[in-house]
């Protein structure tokens, strides 16, 4: 069975080697809390001291042993193959996007490794300038805003009047809160967002400015910190977002991601109208 082995132990190294190995820890306690025993074929009574399965239990089911799986749990260096790595995403029920991100916590790549976009082409504002009256943003994962349409900034938000370092969906969303319209799911796009920064943040676990804003975020808002602690992940989604304009009234609008780089760290958001009756009210906010 092949292992991983420890990077290259220079300090910057050891510190994203440790770090990654106590969000591995963080994310395989959250996960194997959420699995009633009986689901998995274990007699429900008897007392448990943490809700979800036992550590013993999750070994058993993933065929490796106790001490081994407690090591991993508590963030230990220890070395870790695909294969075990994948018997226990199995056990422990993970989604698509959530096997991912164990994988990528256990430094196993299950693909290319992605490299830093430092620039837009001009090209770009073009293509979100033609979309308009549709509102549009171009992200990283980090949800930093490169670029957007005027549209944006007359119906979602004035980005325009929004300093350059906080233009970020996050600080504006649990922060600052400078936005033109509400959402009527704001609930359910915060936890959404959160669990989508969640698991970029895997791959940057080290790097300063990711954690400068984690913890700006954490001391800004108590919704943040709240969500946070769920440890969701999630990817961007499409689903149709309902918001209410001051102007207008409600907007039916569905969010359509184009990736601009080929392993998805940027892409651009298009607010498209789902009715002939939010097409017109676009129309009217934008054109006046």
């Amino acid at each position: 069975m092949s292992t991983v082995t420890a990077e290259p132990q220079t300090h910057l190294a050891r510190a994203e080697h440790g770090e990654r190995r106590r969000e591995l820890a963080a994310f395989l306690r959250s996960r194997r809390e959420r699995i009633q025993p009986d689901e998995v074929g274990f007699a429900p009574g008897g007392r448990r001291r943490t809700p979800g399965l036992r550590r013993e239990e999750v070994a058993q089911l993933a065929g490796v042993g106790v001490t081994w799986y407690t090591w991993l749990e508590q963030g230990r260096d220890i070395n870790v193959s695909a294969q075990v790595i994948e018997a226990i995403s199995r056990t422990l029920r993970l989604d698509r996007l959530e096997r991912n991100h164990l994988y990528t916590l256990a430094g196993i790549r299950l693909g290319p490794t992605e490299g830093e976009c430092t620039g837009l082409p001009d090209s770009v504002q073009k293509l979100l300038d033609q979309v308009s009256p549709y509102p549009a943003v171009v992200l990283n994962s980090r949800y930093d805003v490169l670029a957007f349409n005027d549209a944006c900034c007359k119906v979602l938000i004035d980005l325009e009047n929004v300093p350059v370092e906080e233009r970020n969906l996050l600080w504006l969303t649990f922060v600052a809160r400078e936005w033109r319209c509400t959402f009527t799911d704001a609930e359910s796009m915060r936890m959404h967002m959160v669990a989508g920064f969640r698991a970029a943040l895997a791959d940057h676990l080290t790097d300063p400015n990711w954690q400068d804003l984690t913890q700006r975020l954490l001391a800004g808002s108590r919704v943040f910190a709240d969500l946070w602690e769920r440890y969701e992940v999630a990817a961007p989604s499409n689903k149709i977002k309902l918001l209410e304009s001051p102007t207008v009234g409600i907007l039916r609008l569905e969010p359509i991601n184009m990736w601009l780089t080929q392993l998805g760290q940027i892409r651009a958001t298009v607010y498209t109208a789902v009715d002939s009756e939010s097409e017109a009210k676009l129309h009217t906010l934008v054109n006046v």
